[in-house]
Protein backbone atom coordinates (compact mmCIF):
# COMPACT_ATOMS: atom_id res chain seq x y z
CA UNK A 1 0.00 0.00 0.00
CA UNK A 2 1.44 3.79 -0.76
CA UNK A 3 1.71 5.83 1.80
CA UNK A 4 2.26 9.68 1.09
CA UNK A 5 3.89 12.45 2.62
CA UNK A 6 3.15 16.18 1.27
CA UNK A 7 6.06 18.81 1.34
CA UNK A 8 6.49 22.42 0.49
CA UNK A 9 3.66 24.66 2.17
CA UNK A 10 4.07 27.65 4.07
CA UNK A 11 3.67 31.15 4.49
CA UNK A 12 3.92 33.23 1.21
CA UNK A 13 2.51 36.63 0.56
CA UNK A 14 -0.09 37.14 -2.21
CA UNK A 15 0.76 36.90 -6.02
CA UNK A 16 4.17 34.70 -5.22
CA UNK A 17 4.45 30.91 -5.52
CA UNK A 18 4.78 27.37 -3.98
CA UNK A 19 5.52 24.21 -4.82
CA UNK A 20 4.22 21.45 -2.91
CA UNK A 21 5.82 17.69 -2.98
CA UNK A 22 3.83 14.54 -2.19
CA UNK A 23 6.35 11.47 -2.08
CA UNK A 24 5.03 8.17 -2.14
CA UNK A 25 6.68 5.02 -0.24
CA UNK A 26 5.44 2.09 -1.17
CA UNK A 27 4.68 0.02 -4.27
CA UNK A 28 3.29 0.79 -7.73
CA UNK A 29 3.09 4.27 -7.64
CA UNK A 30 2.32 4.65 -10.82
CA UNK A 31 -0.97 2.61 -10.75
CA UNK A 32 -2.27 5.24 -8.90
CA UNK A 33 -4.30 8.75 -10.63
CA UNK A 34 -3.58 10.66 -8.11
CA UNK A 35 -5.02 14.46 -6.70
CA UNK A 36 -4.50 17.52 -4.75
CA UNK A 37 -7.25 18.88 -2.34
CA UNK A 38 -7.55 21.76 0.09
CA UNK A 39 -9.62 22.40 2.97
CA UNK A 40 -9.52 25.82 4.10
CA UNK A 41 -10.96 26.68 8.14
CA UNK A 42 -14.97 26.09 8.15
CA UNK A 43 -15.10 24.83 4.77
CA UNK A 44 -15.28 21.65 3.14
CA UNK A 45 -12.82 19.50 1.38
CA UNK A 46 -12.28 20.74 -2.44
CA UNK A 47 -10.62 19.30 -5.24
CA UNK A 48 -8.16 21.42 -6.69
CA UNK A 49 -6.07 19.28 -9.49
CA UNK A 50 -5.45 15.45 -10.88
CA UNK A 51 -3.23 13.63 -12.54
CA UNK A 52 -3.67 10.45 -14.42
CA UNK A 53 -1.00 7.71 -14.03
CA UNK A 54 1.06 8.25 -16.51
CA UNK A 55 1.04 12.42 -16.50
CA UNK A 56 -1.06 12.72 -19.73
CA UNK A 57 -3.95 14.06 -18.93
CA UNK A 58 -5.04 16.49 -15.90
CA UNK A 59 -7.93 18.55 -14.99
CA UNK A 60 -8.53 21.20 -12.14
CA UNK A 61 -11.15 23.56 -10.69
CA UNK A 62 -11.94 26.01 -12.09
CA UNK A 63 -10.24 27.96 -9.33
CA UNK A 64 -6.59 27.57 -10.16
CA UNK A 65 -6.65 27.17 -13.52
CA UNK A 66 -3.91 28.92 -15.20
CA UNK A 67 -2.31 29.58 -11.82
CA UNK A 68 -1.30 26.03 -10.96
CA UNK A 69 0.08 23.30 -12.35
CA UNK A 70 0.30 19.74 -11.62
CA UNK A 71 2.81 17.37 -12.55
CA UNK A 72 4.44 13.70 -11.48
CA UNK A 73 7.42 11.98 -11.83
CA UNK A 74 6.98 8.39 -11.59
CA UNK A 75 10.50 7.71 -11.56
CA UNK A 76 11.15 9.62 -8.05
CA UNK A 77 7.46 8.60 -6.95
CA UNK A 78 6.38 12.22 -6.28
CA UNK A 79 3.63 14.16 -7.53
CA UNK A 80 3.75 18.23 -7.40
CA UNK A 81 1.63 21.10 -7.29
CA UNK A 82 3.20 24.61 -8.54
CA UNK A 83 1.12 26.81 -7.50
CA UNK A 84 1.77 30.88 -8.93
CA UNK A 85 -0.10 33.70 -8.40
CA UNK A 86 -1.19 32.79 -5.17
CA UNK A 87 -3.94 34.79 -3.30
CA UNK A 88 -5.43 34.85 -0.18
CA UNK A 89 -8.74 32.40 -0.64
CA UNK A 90 -5.83 29.74 -1.52
CA UNK A 91 -5.18 29.51 2.35
CA UNK A 92 -5.60 26.26 3.45
CA UNK A 93 -4.17 22.53 4.23
CA UNK A 94 -3.22 21.07 1.32
CA UNK A 95 -3.69 17.46 0.73
CA UNK A 96 -2.17 14.88 -1.61
CA UNK A 97 -4.63 11.35 -2.18
CA UNK A 98 -3.74 8.49 -4.28
CA UNK A 99 -7.08 6.58 -6.04
CA UNK A 100 -7.16 3.03 -6.63
CA UNK A 101 -9.61 4.01 -9.74
CA UNK A 102 -8.54 3.39 -13.11
CA UNK A 103 -9.83 7.17 -13.89
CA UNK A 104 -8.72 10.99 -13.00
CA UNK A 105 -11.82 11.71 -10.53
CA UNK A 106 -12.48 15.01 -8.66
CA UNK A 107 -14.37 13.12 -6.37
CA UNK A 108 -12.76 12.71 -3.11
CA UNK A 109 -14.61 9.40 -1.82
CA UNK A 110 -12.81 8.49 -4.96
CA UNK A 111 -9.57 8.46 -3.65
CA UNK A 112 -8.20 6.08 -1.00
CA UNK A 113 -5.18 6.94 0.10
CA UNK A 114 -4.33 10.43 2.00
CA UNK A 115 -1.35 12.24 2.95
CA UNK A 116 -1.24 14.30 6.45
CA UNK A 117 -1.93 17.64 4.68
CA UNK A 118 0.57 20.75 4.96
CA UNK A 119 -0.46 23.99 5.27
CA UNK A 120 -0.62 27.19 2.49
CA UNK A 121 -0.77 30.56 4.15
CA UNK A 122 -1.51 33.25 2.20
CA UNK A 123 -0.39 36.45 3.63
CA UNK A 124 -1.65 40.28 2.09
Amino acid sequence: QVQLVESGGGLVQAGGSLRLACAASGRAFSSYPMGWFRQAPGKEREFVAGITRGGLSTNYTDDVKGRFTISRDNAKNTVYLQMNSLKLEDTAVYYCAASSGRYLSSRFYEYDIWGQGTQVTVSS
